[in-house]
């Protein structure tokens, strides 16, 4: 089995069943923001927590000044982003996009 992978998700308030299909692709949430906060407009030295290896920007329900903010943190510190609407379809297709296999797909699978 493979490592999981540590990620910061931005953007909703509650995340409903998006934590199961991340746990299924080897994902494990570290933090969870939800975005409203004035101070992630602003703030142009935002720093990712230690150890994220991957960055979801929930698009409908953030902001262009936070998203521009996270996307520029994790531009720094070098972590992939991920950008999708917050529904399990679309979770699932941004990660099929970015090469992240299903814990259940074969080992043939190319992207492995």
């Amino acid at each position: 089995m493979s490592e999981l992978v540590s990620a910061v998700v931005v953007g909703a308030d509650r995340l409903g069943n998006i934590p199961d299909v991340l746990r299924g692709h080897n994902i494990s949430i570290v933090q969870h923001i939800s975005g409203r906060d004035p101070a992630h407009q602003k703030k142009k030295s935002l720093q990712l927590p230690s150890g994220t290896q991957l960055l979801i920007l929930l698009t409908d329900f953030l902001g262009h000044n936070v998203m521009k903010t996270f996307r520029a943190a994790a531009q720094r510190s070098g972590v992939r982003v991920l950008i999708c609407r917050r529904s399990v379809c679309s979770m699932k297709q941004a990660l099929a996009q970015c090469g992240y296999c299903e814990v259940s797909c074969s080992r043939a699978c190319p992207r492995r």
